[in-house]
């Protein structure tokens, strides 16, 4: 999950833990002192909050339109530790918000007077890309944060275009991904935040290669 500067931040969802109720979290990197910029983004989230978690009311309006009310149990180990920039592998059952536990961290630390990609989110199918942009989104959706779906099967010139008009956020398949970057419309230099959402699958399905290339 998320990451500041010049670390990447991995977010990984293992094999499914066979009780439905069980999260694991495995962070690195704890004790660090964080960057200027997550400092800020901290100092930034006061006055509201998602149960124990304090966040910006434009992020806290966005949530509760969004139905959230508590965090779930992977929302409240992972949060924190993303915010701190330190990487993290999460493991928790379909349904318990994981995409909104990389997902909140991810809209406090965008910039949205810049143009440029800031955060990249790879998903093995292109069902789950629409469904994590679309969340990521709703979140962002008061912070003025703009996503890109990019995925196979789909108007590439599309997609260019909405790079083109200043993407922050992109979520994507990584063959697709991949495909862009060779082509250079689609440059990562100023991401600060890279997720691998289901983890495992991209690995079962071949996308290692394409993965470690991006």
């Amino acid at each position: 999950m998320p990451d500041t500067d010049t670390r990447s931040s991995r977010a990984r969802r293992r094999r499914r833990p066979e009780t439905p109720d069980a999260v694991a979290i495995q962070v690195a990197g704890e004790g660090e002192a964080p960057s200027e910029l997550e400092a800020a983004v901290i100092a930034a989230a006061g006055a509201y909050r998602f149960g124990d978690i304090e966040v910006p009311a434009t992020i806290a309006r966005a949530i509760e339109r969004m139905g959230f009310v508590t965090p779930t149990e992977v929302q409240a180990r992972a949060i924190p530790p993303l915010r701190r920039g330190e990487d993290l592998i999460g493991q928790a059952q379909t349904g318990t918000g994981k995409t909104a536990a990389f997902g909140i961290p991810i809209v406090e630390k965008i910039e949205p007077s810049s143009s440029h990609v800031q955060a990249l989110i790879l998903t093995p199918t292109r069902e789950l890309c629409v469904q994590v942009d679309d969340e990521i989104s709703r979140i962002g959706q008061f912070r003025g944060v703009r996503t890109v779906a990019i995925y196979g099967g789909s108007s590439m010139d599309k997609q260019i275009e909405a790079l083109k008009r200043g993407a922050q956020v992109v979520v994507g398949t990584p063959g697709r991904v991949l495909d862009l970057i060779r082509r250079g419309e689609l440059k990562l230099d100023r991401v600060h935040t890279v997720i691998l959402d289901e983890a495992d699958r991209m690995l079962d399905m071949g996308f290692i290669v394409d993965v470690e290339t991006i």
